[in-house]
C-alpha cells in the first residue's frame, strides 16, 4: 500500500484537516520533535488505496540569515551585507528539529498533499518542506505526479472535502516573491540598523531602546506617525466668529449661518447688526430628501483590523493571533485576504442561518430571497472574512467573543437593507442672512439593527412649516471659537495609510506597526493613538534632513509593486532583488557619509553617554570608575578610555564584592532577575570579547571556560540540567542562606540545604552534628546531590522567574518563560543529570 503524507501550517489545523477527511476515524501519535502529532488513516487517492499521514509544521520551517562573521553585530563593515555577505536559509526554531522531524515522516512516502496555509507565504512554506523531504521519499514512477497542493478558506467540511477533491499545484512564483520580500529586508534592514545602532549607543547615554532599527517598512510606518506629531507641533490656533441665531415658533429652533465662518470680528459684528435689524425669520423653504447609509462592503484583513483597533480597543497584532485562533478552531474563514466581494458559488444563506439562534438574521432575509450583497474588489486571494459556525462567549472568551460577534455582525450587515433615513432641511433668511436647519427621521434601519453603533441618532423633531411662515427671532449673537490642532494618528489611521501608499501587505501590517511600539519609537496612548517618542521624532527628521526617499512611502510601495510582478510570473527574481539592492546601497553610502546631519538632531535631544549613568566598577585598563547606564540597553561606559561594554538585559546589575576577573582585571557585576530569579556574575570585558575559543559573546562567568578562576563554570559548575539539553547547573555563591543552583542557558532553578551556613563545591558533605540531616548523627557525607537517597529531600527543582525573556548581547538565546514552579527532585524524576556530579559541600550551624 502506498503513503500519502499531508502537511498543514499548524498542529491545530492537522488535527482538524485529518478529522475532516477520515471521518473521525484517525488514530494519532506524537512525531519524534514532540511539537507536532501525526494522524494516520487508510483512504482512497487517485483510484488506489492508500494509507494517509496528516502532520503539521508550526510556520516557517527555514528562516534566511547571515553566516560566518557577518551573522555577528560587530564584525564587518554594515556596507559588506547589500553584496558581499552569504546568506542561508537555517532552521527557524532549531529546538523542533522539524526538517529531521519532516524527513522520518517523509521516508517510504509515495506523495505528499501540502495543506499550508494559501497566501505567498504559505507558498513559500510549501517549497520549505518540499526541500526536506524530496529526498527522503521514494521516486516517482515515469512522469508521475507526487506533489500536490490543497487550496482552501475554511476548516469546514464541505470546503476541506472540496479542496481534496481539486487539488492543484504550489505555486513556485509567489515563493519567490516571499525570498526576495526576506533577503531585501535582511540586507537593507541589518545594514541600516546596525550602522546606526552602533554609531549612536556609543554617543548617547539615554537613547532607551535597544536597538535603532531600521526596516523599509517599518521606517515609513514611524514617517506617517511623525509627520501628523510635525502638524500638530506647527499648528497655531486661530480666531473665528459664528453668527447664531435662536428662533421660536411654539418651541426654541437654534440656526447654523450659512456663511458657516468669518475670520475677522468686524466683518462678524457687522452681519449680527444686520440681522439684528429684522424681528422675524421667513421660512425660504422645506426640502425632505429620503436618503440611504448604505450597507458595508465584505470585510477583509484592513477593515477588520481597523474597526478592532477604533471600536474594539485591540491593537493589530492582538487582533490577528485571536484572529488566527479562530480560524484555526473552525469559527470564521480564514483572516488574511485583500477581497471584499463574495464568489458567486458562496452560500450566503447558509451562513447566515447558522446564527439564526444568537443574532435572528431573518430581517435581512427579503421575502424573496436574500439581499445582494454590494460589489466589492475581487483581489484573487481568499474569499472576505465570515463566519462559519455559531459560537458562545463561553466558548471563545473575551477577546475572541467579541472579534467573533464583531465579525458576524458585519457579516450579516452586507446582506441586510440599507439604512433608509429622511433628511428634512429648512431654510430661513433673517434680513439680508441666511441660516438653516436640518433633522433626520429614520424610516428604516436596515443594516444598523446588528451594528447598532453606525446607527441614524435619535434627535428632536423639526417644526411642521412650509415656505413663507414666519418664526420670531429670539437672539442673535456672534460666538468667537478657535481652529483646533489635528490629532495623533490612531492605529485604525495608520492602516488606512499604510495600505493606500502600498506599506506592507494585509498580513505584515500590524507586524510593521507592533515593532514601532517594542523600538520606543512611538507609545499608545489612550484611544489607541501612537505618539511618537523623542528618538522616533529624531530619526524621521534626520532621514528627512539627509535622504527623503529612506522615510517617504513612495519607493517602497514601488518595491512592492515589483515583488507583486513576481509573483504574478512578470518579473524577473534576480533583477528585482539586484536592482533594489543597487539602490539601497547608493543610498546606504550617502547616508553614512552624511551622518552628521542626523547627529546634530540627537545632540538637542539626548545626553552624551559621558555625562550618564552612576559610577559602579573599575574599569581594566585604566583603572577609573566606569559610569553604570541603566537606560535600555543597560550598559558600562568608560569615559576616559571612550569605551562602552554591554550586559546582560532585563535584570538588575550591582558590583559583585569589588571582585576583579583574573583575564583582564575588570571589576564584576552580578546580573540578577529578583529573588525568585536566578543571578550569575559578569565581566564586562569578557562579555563583549570572549577570551576562549568555545565561548561566545555574550556569555557571563557561569560560562565561561576558565581552568581556574573561581566564578568559572569549571570551579562551580555541578552538572548537566534536568531539563534542557546543553545547559548546566552552576553553583550560585551568593544566594545564601536560601541556597541554590541554576542552569546557565534556561531558567531551571535547584533549591537545596536550606539550613546551611556555608556551601562550597567540594568532593565530601559536612555537617554540624546537632543540626545534620543525615541519620545516625554523621556530618560527612559523599555522594550525587540528585541522585543519592540521602539528600533527595534536601534538594527542590523551581523555575526562574524572568522579568521579561533572558536577553544577550547579540542575542541568540532565552529563558524558556515557563513561569514559577516547583517539584521535588525525588524518584520519578523524569530526568537527572548524566554528566560526572561535583559534590557540594554543606555546613550546617
Amino acid at each position: 500500500m502506498r503513503t500519502v503524507l499531508m502537511v498543514a501550517e499548524k498542529p491545530s489545523l492537522a488535527q482538524s484537516i485529518a478529522k475532516i477527511l477520515s471521518k473521525g476515524s484517525c488514530s494519532t501519535r506524537k512525531g519524534l520533535n514532540g511539537a507536532c502529532s501525526v494522524h494516520e488513516y487508510t483512504g482512497s487517492f487517485v483510484g488506489q488505496n492508500v494509507r494517509f499521514k496528516m502532520t503539521s509544521v508550526c510556520g516557517h520551517v527555514m528562516s534566511l540569515d547571515f553566516i560566518g562573521k557577518y551573522f555577528v553585530f560587530n564584525k564587518v563593515d554594515p556596507a559588506e551585507l547589500f553584496s558581499k555577505a552569504p546568506t542561508e536559509k537555517k532552521e527557524a526554531n532549531p529546538k523542533l528539529n522539524m526538517v529531521k522531524f519532516l524527513q522520518v515522516e517523509a521516508k517510504g512516502c509515495d506523495y505528499v498533499v501540502l495543506w499550508l496555509d494559501c497566501d505567498k507565504e504559505g507558498e513559500n512554506i510549501c517549497f520549505e518542506v518540499l526541500d526536506a523531504i524530496q529526498p527522503m521519499m521514494n521516486k516517482s514512477y515515469g512522469n508521475e505526479r507526487t506533489i500536490y497542493r490543497a487550496k482552501f478558506s475554511s476548516i469546514t467540511d464541505t470546503d476541506i472535502c472540496n479542496a481534496m477533491n481539486q487539488l492543484g499545484e504550489p505555486n513556485k512564483n509567489e515563493a519567490l516573491s516571499v525570498d526576495a520580500r526576506q533577503e531585501l529586508d535582511l540586507r537593507i534592514g541589518c545594514a541600516f540598523t546596525r550602522f546606526q545602532t552602533k554609531y549612536f549607543q556609543g554617543k548617547y547615554g539615554n537613547l532607551d531602546s535597544s536597538l535603532i532599527s531600521f526596516g523599509p517598512c517599518q521606517t515609513p510606518t514611524l514617517g506617517f506617525c511623525v509627520e501628523r506629531h510635525d502638524k500638530i507641533q506647527s499648528f497655531k490656533a486661530e480666531a473665528y466668529w459664528v453668527v447664531q441665531a435662536k428662533v421660536s415658533k411654539d418651541s426654541p429652533l437654534t440656526l447654523d449661518w450659512d456663511r458657516v465662518r468669518v475670520f475677522d470680528r468686524d466683518v462678524g459684528q457687522m452681519f449680527v447688526n444686520m440681522a439684528k435689524t429684522a424681528k422675524e425669520a421667513k421660512v425660504d423653504s422645506v426640502t425632505k430628501k429620503e436618503k440611504a447609509k448604505q450597507r458595508p462592503l465584505a470585510l477583509n484583513t484592513v477593515e477588520m483590523l481597523r474597526v478592532a483597533s477604533s471600536a474594539l480597543g485591540m491593537g493589530p497584532q492582538h487582533t490577528m493571533q485571536i484572529a488566527e485562533r479562530l480560524y484555526t478552531q473552525g469559527y470564521i474563514s480564514y483572516p488574511r485576504t485583500e477581497t471584499t466581494h463574495y464568489p458567486e458559488n458562496f452560500d450566503l444563506k447558509g451562513t447566515l442561518k447558522q446564527q439564526a439562534n444568537t443574532f435572528n438574521p431573518d430581517k435581512a432575509l427579503k421575502k424573496d430571497g436574500i439581499n445582494r450583497p454590494r460589489k466589492g474588489a475581487d483581489a484573487g486571494d481568499h474569499p472576505p472574512i465570515t463566519p462559519m459556525r455559531a459560537a458562545s462567549e463561553s466558548e471563545l472568551g473575551s477577546d475572541g467573543w467579541r472579534l467573533y460577534d464583531y465579525i458576524t455582525r458585519h457579516f450579516i450587515a452586507t446582506v441586510s437593507p440599507d439604512c433608509k433615513y429622511l433628511q428634512t432641511t429648512i431654510s430661513f433668511s433673517i434680513a439680508t442672512e441666511g441660516f438653516t436647519c436640518s433633522g433626520k427621521t429614520l424610516i428604516s434601519a436596515g443594516y444598523t439593527e446588528v451594528m447598532p453603533w453606525q446607527g441614524i441618532p435619535q434627535e428632536e423633531a423639526l417644526p411642521v412649516c412650509e415656505r413663507g411662515d414666519t418664526f420670531t427671532v429670539d437672539e442673535i449673537k456672534l460666538l468667537e471659537k478657535q481652529t483646533n490642532p489635528p490629532d495623533y494618528l490612531t492605529e485604525s489611521e495608520l492602516i488606512t495609510l499604510m495600505e493606500k501608499h502600498g506599506i506592507g501587505t494585509d498580513a505584515s501590517i500590524p507586524v510593521h506597526i507592533n515593532n514601532i511600539c517594542q523600538r520606543n519609537y512611538v507609545t499608545v496612548e489612550s484611544g489607541r493613538k501612537l505618539k511618537p517618542t523623542n528618538l522616533g521624532i529624531v530619526l524621521v527628521h534626520g532621514y528627512y534632513k539627509i535622504d527623503a526617499d529612506l522615510v517617504l512611502p513612495t519607493i517602497r510601495s514601488a518595491v512592492e509593486k515589483q515583488l507583486t510582478l513576481i509573483a504574478l510570473g512578470k518579473a524577473n527574481f534576480q533583477q528585482v532583488l539586484q536592482h533594489t539592492l543597487d539602490i539601497f546601497k547608493r543610498k546606504f553610502h550617502y547616508f553614512v557619509d552624511s551622518i552628521a546631519g542626523m547627529d546634530e538632531l540627537m545632540e538637542v535631544s539626548f545626553s552624551p553617554i559621558a555625562d550618564t549613568g552612576k559610577p559602579l566598577s573599575r574599569c581594566g585598563k585604566c583603572h577609573r570608575f566606569m559610569k553604570y547606564i541603566q537606560a535600555k540597553p543597560s550598559r558600562l561606559h568608560c569615559s576616559h578610555c571612550d569605551e562602552t561594554y554591554s550586559l546582560p538585559q532585563n535584570g538588575a546589575i550591582k558590583l559583585y564584592k569589588e571582585l576583579k576577573c583574573p583575564l583582564d582585571e575588570f571589576e564584576l557585576v552580578l546580573w540578577t532577575s529578583g529573588s525568585r530569579g536566578k543571578s550569575y556574575p559578569v565581566c564586562p570585558y569578557c562579555f563583549s570579547n570572549p577570551p576562549f575559543r568555545d565561548m561566545k559573546k555574550g556569555m557571563g562567568c557561569n560560562e565561561c571556560t576558565h581552568p581556574s578562576c573561581q566564578h568559572s563554570l569549571n570551579s562551580l559548575g555541578i552538572g548537566q540540567c534536568v531539563e534542557c539539553e546543553t545547559g548546566v547547573l552552576v553553583f550560585d555563591p551568593t544566594s545564601g542562606p536560601k541556597w541554590r543552583m541554576a542552569c546557565n542557558k534556561c531558567n531551571v532553578v535547584v533549591h537545596f540545604f536550606e539550613q546551611a551556613h556555608k556551601v562550597q563545591v567540594s568532593q565530601d558533605m559536612d555537617f554540624n552534628k546537632t543540626r545534620s540531616p543525615l541519620t545516625d548523627g554523621e556530618t560527612q557525607h559523599t555522594g550525587c546531590a540528585f541522585c543519592d537517597p540521602v539528600f533527595q529531600d534536601l534538594v527542590e527543582l523551581k523555575y526562574a522567574t524572568m522579568r521579561h525573556p533572558m536577553h544577550r548581547a547579540g542575542g541568540a538565546r532565552r529563558g524558556r518563560g515557563r513561569g514559577r514552579g516547583r517539584r521535588p527532585m525525588g524518584k520519578g524524576n523524569p530526568k537527572k543529570p548524566k554528566d560526572k556530579m561535583a559534590a557540594l559541600a554543606a555546613y550546617f550551624v
